[in-house]
């Protein structure tokens, strides 16, 4: 099982972050894919109609998500993001832990491409 860690620079604030990542509509318009996302501790949730969905563990508003992404039936990852005020808007750090080995270069990708790079992009419009 491997670990990622990565710090991205968001030009908003961290509440519009938060919003961006946890508002159901807000996720379906950023990734352009159907959503189900609640900020309640135990629910279930899926983005990119359905490529990533798991159960989310703990909301700070404004400044951590905490979730379990679902692999399979018994291989599950914990994602922590924390959201720092930076001056260029936002700092976003991204933690994921117990990645499949055969699974973390498409992981790392979707990060950075799929993920970081579809929130960039709602921010920069």
């Amino acid at each position: 099982m491997k670990e990622y860690k990565k710090y991205f620079q968001i030009t908003a604030a961290p509440e519009d972050v938060y919003n961006a990542l946890t508002n159901q509509l807000m996720i379906e318009i950023w990734t352009g894919e159907p959503a189900q996302m609640e900020t309640v501790p135990g629910t279930e949730f899926s983005i990119w109609d359905g490529a990533i969905c798991g159960r989310n563990i703990e909301f700070v508003p404004n400044q951590k998500i905490v979730q379990e992404w679902y692999f399979g039936e018994e291989e599950n990852s914990l994602v922590t993001i924390k959201l720092h005020q930076h001056k260029g808007g936002t700092s976003m750090e991204v933690r994921q832990i117990n990645i499949p080995d055969e699974a973390y270069q498409n992981i790392a990708e979707g990060w950075e491409e799929d993920y970081f790079g579809a929130l960039n992009q709602l921010f920069e419009e």
